[in-house]
């Protein structure tokens, strides 16, 4: 059985180097599950989810492109295992008249469902060993005190100013110039707002 989930936050991995954490939610239930990606597929993730977009093509976008070239359509995602603390994805891709199932890594599941606008699931398993109840603020929930009255916290930002601006530096590093520049403008336009 699997769930869908939705991306609820990205940052930084203090305990990986070049590495982000993507928090993604349950949506029609209260558990978090948080996978470590690759820094390319933070910025594609952190694009999509900013409504930027780069002056030219990523290998996402590409491969979209490609896709789009062969009529073919991923029509969802999905996280389906985890051993050793290694997450397990796949895609289902649809010709118009067979729906063929490919691999990928954790990363390039949840940015193609971005750029495919497809549903991400998680299987039950996964949610059940390795999902943690969290609020929004990122404090782990004791499941054994529910109350429902417990007033909504207000939600933060997906991505924070300060994760946005390492994926700029990790940008510019790779000498990925076009990308630093959007993160560079939607950093100055988060600033400005915060400041109003």
């Amino acid at each position: 059985m699997k769930r869908e989930v939705k991306i609820l936050g990205l940052s930084y991995s203090q305990s990986q180097v070049n590495s982000y954490i993507v928090v993604l939610a349950e949506v029609n239930g209260h558990r978090k599950l948080p996978i470590i990606v690759k820094t390319q597929d933070a910025q594609v993730i952190a694009l999509k989810i900013e409504g930027m977009k780069s002056p030219r093509p990523l290998t996402h976008d590409l491969f979209k492109t490609l896709c789009a070239g062969f009529n073919i359509e991923i029509t969802e995602a999905s996280v389906y295992q985890c051993l050793e603390g290694i997450f397990y994805s796949r895609l289902v891709c649809n010709n118009g008249i067979d729906d063929i199932t490919i691999e990928s890594t954790a990363g390039d599941a949840i940015a193609l469902s971005l750029i495919f606008d497809c549903p991400l699931y998680v299987t039950e398993e996964v949610l059940s060993s390795c999902g943690i109840m969290m609020d929004d603020q990122g404090i782990i929930q004791d499941t054994s005190k529910e109350n429902p009255k417990n007033p909504k916290r207000p939600k933060k930002d997906i991505i924070s100013i300060e994760d946005l601006k390492k994926m700029m530096e990790e940008a510019i590093k790779n000498e990925d110039y076009e990308i630093a520049a959007e993160l560079r403008d939607k950093i100055s336009k988060l600033e400005a707002d915060k400041n109003l």
